[in-house]
């Protein structure tokens, strides 16, 4: 008895020993633009941009209860959101799997078995009926001492910290993508309401230029050219209205409700607000930011530690077993000290030959870290990209907005005076025709103008990476 203490003793001192190595790469960050770029910079906006305490729920900061509600909804019942908070889920019992494999695993069994044999002894046939009762406890221990099980339980925590950043990523998306169909839809609102002016305009233009054949002041080409305009803006006022049934039903989608069974929305929207300037500065804060490069480098870290599983495969595996139990004939006997038995294993297992699958295992691992690694490098440069996209965009699109002002408040003044020169016999129809044109021109493009400039706002606050579930950073392990 007084042997097994002893081994006991040295299989613990031997897993000590053993337990502090670790084969594989040490995980460093790569190098990307963030590393050789200073600021990410744009016009006259120099705010730091590790500033960032007033993004918060910045949907709500346009001032539109409307579309905050919509958002709200979405979190709440989007089909795509269901389905990465499901995969969280699997990275996650990943993770406790991964774990659950440097423990010990530890059983019981419980056993009755009942045999017959056959003999012949002196000339007769015999025959044995026995009957055998058993239970055991049985421990089995694999000693990971080159990180294999390590290394596997970092890399599944880095991909339940890449599954939960590209939900927020999506999150992140979905958000955008409701506030840019409420944009799309009051855009396409304020469309039809010029268009559904224009008919009336033209309305009465018409009956203007027929008055005047009636009184034979104007020839019949007058009243074609009339006609023509008019029906030309009852068939745009239709197509809008295609249009915005349609926008209605991407944005029931997003909001995951039947389309088509929701009201129409309002039919304006407020004008943006008066933001404060946009926070910009260090790139290296988009790192810390933006969930889409946090999963570019979470995906490249659990690469990092496939590399370290790869290479301790290449070493000895090394199992510790025992059991202890009792076993007898008589179920009785089971629990008398008689009947005792118990077993131990120490046993490794070394690959020797494979055909160099292992070896290949461990290219294609670094291969592998290789090809997320640019990617890491590209969504950085991506993402400094859209900042300085997004910056400029609104920059001159507000400039370009004063400018398409300026041409609707003369337009919209020639074609009053153009009317009413008409109306006189001093001007032609064309004249009144091509005013009327280039107004309509002008006030459609002052409309999508202003909806560009909400889509590009919205456009840099997910650039920037805003926090839109207000939660707090991600934490590394």
């Amino acid at each position: 008895m007084g042997a097994k203490p002893k081994t006991i003793y040295l299989l613990i001192a031997i897993a000590v020993m053993f337990s502090g190595c670790n084969v594989g790469p040490e995980y460093s960050r790569p190098q990307t633009p963030a590393d050789t770029t200073a600021f990410v910079h744009a016009g006259k906006h120099i705010r730091d941009t590790n500033d960032f305490s007033r993004i918060g729920k910045w949907w709500q900061r346009f001032g539109d209860p409307v579309t905050a509600q919509l958002v709200n909804r979405a979190l709440e019942n989007n089909y795509d959101l269901r389905a990465a908070a499901a995969r969280v889920l699997q990275a996650r019992a990943a993770l406790a799997e991964a774990s659950g494999r440097q423990l010990p695993e530890v059983s019981y069994n419980f056993a009755r078995s009942r045999g017959k044999t056959s003999f012949n002894f002196g000339g007769g046939r015999f025959n044995n009926i026995s009957t055998t009762f058993s239970q055991d406890i049985s421990v089995a221990y694999i000693l990971d001492l080159f990180g294999k099980l390590r290394h596997a339980e970092r890399a599944a925590w880095a991909d339940l910290l890449a599954s939960k950043t590209n939900e927020d990523a999506l999150i992140n998306s979905i958000i955008a993508s409701v506030i840019k169909a409420r944009i799309d839809i009051a855009t396409i609102q304020n469309a039809l309401q010029i268009a559904r002016g224009n008919t009336e305009s033209r309305q009465k233009t018409l009956v203007i230029v027929e008055r005047r054949y009636a009184q034979g002041l104007v020839g019949p080409v007058d009243v074609r050219l009339a006609r023509e305009n008019l029906a030309a803006a009852k068939a745009t006022a239709t197509a809008l209205k295609l249009s915005l049934i349609k926008a209605h039903h991407a944005l029931d989608v997003l909001v995951a409700r039947q389309p088509g069974s929701a009201e129409f929305l309002p039919d304006t929207l407020a004008e943006l607000p008066d933001l404060q300037p946009v926070p910009i500065g260090l790139p290296a804060s988009l790192l810390d930011r933006r969930p889409d490069v946090q999963a570019a480098e979470f995906a490249l870290k659990s690469a990092n530690e496939q590399i370290g599983v790869s290479i301790a495969q290449l070493y000895p595996d090394l199992t510790l077993s025992a059991s202890y139990g009792r076993s007898a004939d008589i179920f009785d006997d089971l629990f008398i000290h008689e009947t005792e038995v118990y077993s131990a294993l120490f046993g490794i297992t070394q690959p020797i030959f494979k055909g160099g699958q292992l070896r290949a295992r461990v290219e294609g691992s670094k291969a592998r870290y290789e090809e997320l690694a640019a990617n890491y490098a590209n969504a950085v440069l991506a993402a400094i990209r859209e900042v300085e996209d997004a910056l400029v965009s609104e920059q001159m699109l507000q400039e370009q907005l004063k400018h398409v002002e300026k041409r609707f408040t003369e337009a919209n003044a020639a074609e009053n005076l153009s009317t009413q020169r008409y109306q006189r016999g001093v001007e032609s129809i064309l004249t009144v025709l091509e005013s009327e044109r280039r107004r309509r021109l002008a006030e459609n493009e002052l409309a999508l103008l202003k909806g560009r400039i909400w889509t590009t706002r919205v456009n840099l606050f997910l650039a920037l990476g805003g926090d839109w579930t207000q939660e707090s950073q991600i934490q590394t392990r």
